[in-house]
């Protein structure tokens, strides 16, 4: 509990004492409305400035001035009819505290909530100088520095591990409880927490383009960006607030002057002024205005504690009403890290063919010869290798320990005059013929990530109707892939340019069928993001280029959190609509008695209260999303 709700706590208490001391007290006239005054200024003094500035700032029809109006009327009501019972007024003032103090609270649970889980942010760096560790700030230290984390510490920037060897807690980061083990070679992204061994890294980023950078400015800036529904609670108290209150004040006046006039009655002007303030109590907007962007904010927080970072309320809102889920492959559905899957119809020893053809490709920084060095698994020796010859689109030609390799498609076997055996696997199918002679080929795939199957499957069952494969492989590749992971319709041998016309496509024959979203994790993709309802990029290994175009990040890379974040958005939804319209119907149940005089005061305080603050439970609950 922060300072300033103590003091609101303490301020409560003392009021709620005294107006129950004073019920029991033997006064009357002045001398007991300036007793009950006492209370009535410590509990609402603030409220009572708040609808000053208001009047004299032009924002007039705001709940402090409902609340003004409301407490001050009924003090004046008691005076006119000489009851001295000011218990009501007080009461109102007291118990609208009760339920501010309430809401604050929770604002303050969900906002520590999210402060916790984003607790990313390094208070230093080590670096080392002459023997000794020495802490620098963060915002201090340079691409290319060599920085020191050890066993308990925070990563404080992007980088790649140098030496040492470490378990990481990523679990602020992507919502996984696994730690990750880290060695000489591997990336490091900011934020994670090291557990076990000293690590040094050679910083990649400087600290305000790192990781945790990026996420806490996503975080930070996330209630910026305002959902519709939050946008129409915001217009709505706007034209709201000032109907009620003229609304009251016919309340007050007409029925007395009809009474007089067309019915000869008399105007018992108290009972109508008493109905026209149960009335502005009643009509306080409160419960709209605070719970509908806490639902937003707490649906944001318990995304982030899943490791899915969403830009704001509005992408929230959008992902709710997903229907059809476009996806990139590579590095999305699959691992996008090729390997050697086979040798077919090899007539030497499968792993001289693949040392071959490594050496013939080593001068390729192509993904098909870095995955030819790995199978490979020992150093190039480039001394082996003599001259290289290059054949666009086709595949290489070297020399190698004298020999000549052609390494490459079926368009090189055939300028070579070899005969080559077609292959009917799937992925990338590189033949080698050695001295003009065919010796078999080899055949490179990507992996399909773990839970690609299940994410493709789970997407489905909160109401995504479609589900689209774009990718700029081969046609063979791709429809391969779809068919084992069950998507709808695969499009392939697109350029990026291809994909944003695909996903134009896809927008107008979706018209009036939902959002659109798309999930990529390239630099190419980052205009496909831009251009779909929705963009979602995988986070951890997706460009920097992918992540600033997305609205919704996946911290760790698995396609099951799409599923996770659709289901999340969804609930969040329900919750901003079950309190429209529990505080809407609750609200004009409760006017109308306030109006025909069924209503009194005690009743306006649970209209406006006690549903803020059912309300405000209520959206607490979007904080809660582990099970989903």
């Amino acid at each position: 509990m922060t300072k300033k709700q103590k003091k609101m706590l303490v301020r409560i208490l003392l009021a709620a004492a005294l107006l129950v001391a004073l019920s029991f007290a033997p006064v009357t006239g002045l001398l007991r409305l300036a007793l009950y005054l006492v209370p009535y200024q410590l509990v609402g003094y603030d409220i009572l400035l708040k609808a000053a500035k208001g009047i004299r700032n032009g924002r007039i029809f705001d709940e402090n001035f409902l609340m003004t109006v409301a407490t001050l009327g009924a003090i004046a009501i008691a005076l006119y009819d000489n009851t001295g019972d000011y218990t009501e007024a007080v009461a109102v003032m007291l118990f609208y505290q009760i339920g501010e103090g309430f809401q604050s609270y929770a604002v303050g649970k969900s906002r520590r909530n999210i402060s916790e889980l984003m607790d990313i942010r390094p208070d230093y760096a080590n670096i080392e100088k002459d023997g000794r560790l020495e802490k620098v700030d963060p915002d201090e230290v340079q691409p290319g520095t060599i920085i020191v984390v050890q066993p308990g510490e925070k990563v404080p920037i992007d980088g790649v591990v140098v030496s040492g060897a470490s378990s990481l807690n990523t679990s602020a980061l992507t919502g996984e409880s696994l730690p990750r083990s880290v060695a000489a070679g591997d990336e490091l992204t900011s934020g994670c927490i090291n557990l076990t061994g000293v690590l040094h890294v050679r910083t990649t980023k400087a600290f305000g383009d790192s990781t945790v950078s990026k996420i806490l400015e996503l975080v930070e800036n996330a209630s910026s960006r305002k959902s519709k529904s939050e946008a129409f609670i915001t217009r709505f108290a706007r034209v709201y607030t000032p109907i009620v209150f003229f609304g009251a004040l016919a309340l007050a006046i007409l029925p007395p002057l009809v009474r007089i006039a067309f019915m000869g009655l008399a105007p018992e002007w108290d009972d109508w002024i008493y109905r026209a303030l149960v009335f502005l109590v009643i009509s306080c907007p409160c419960a709209l205005v605070i719970s509908i962007p806490l639902s937003f904010f707490a649906g944001i927080g318990g995304a982030s504690k899943e490791g899915i970072l969403v830009k704001g309320s509005n992408y929230l809102e959008a992902l709710s009403q997903t229907t059809t889920l476009v996806m990139d492959k590579t590095g999305t559905l699959t691992e996008g890290v090729f390997e050697v899957a086979a040798v077919h119809h090899n007539t030497m020893d499968a792993d001289r063919l693949i040392e071959l053809t490594a050496l013939a490709e080593s001068a390729s920084s192509h993904p098909i010869s870095k995955s030819l060095q790995k199978a490979y698994g020992k150093p190039i020796n480039r001394s082996r290798v003599g001259a290289v010859r290059e054949v666009a689109g086709q595949g290489v030609v070297a020399t190698v320990d004298g020999m000549e390799v052609a390494a490459g498609n079926e368009k090189l076997m055939a300028a070579q005059g070899v005969e080559c055996i077609s292959c009917r696997s799937v992925g990338t199918i590189v033949h080698v013929a050695v001295n003009g002679s065919y010796c078999g080929h080899i055949v490179i795939a990507d992996r399909i990530k773990l839970h690609a199957l299940q994410a493709i499957e789970a997407v489905k069952k909160p109401g995504v109707e479609k589900v689209v494969m774009l990718t700029g492989d081969r046609r063979n590749v791709a429809q391969a892939v779809a068919k084992e992971l069950g998507v709808d319709e695969v499009r392939s041998e697109l350029l990026p340019a291809g994909k944003v016309e695909a996903v134009e496509e896809i927008l107008k024959s979706r018209a009036g069928h939902g959002k659109v979203a798309f999930v990529g994790d390239g630099i190419n993709d980052a205009p496909v993001l831009s251009r779909a309802d929705i963009g979602i990029a995988m986070g951890a290994m997706g460009s920097d280029a992918a992540i600033e175009a997305a609205d919704v990040v996946l911290m760790d890379d698995d396609p099951l959190k799409i599923a996770k974040g659709i289901k999340i958005s969804r609930k969040c939804l329900r919750i901003v609509k079950q309190n429209i319209w529990f505080a809407i119907g609750i609200k004009v149940l409760c006017l109308i008695l306030g109006a025909l005089g069924l209503a009194n005061m005690w009743m306006a305080i649970f209209a406006d209260v006690g549903v803020m603050i059912l309300a405000v439970l209520n959206a607490i609950r979007a904080l809660f999303v582990k099970n989903l």
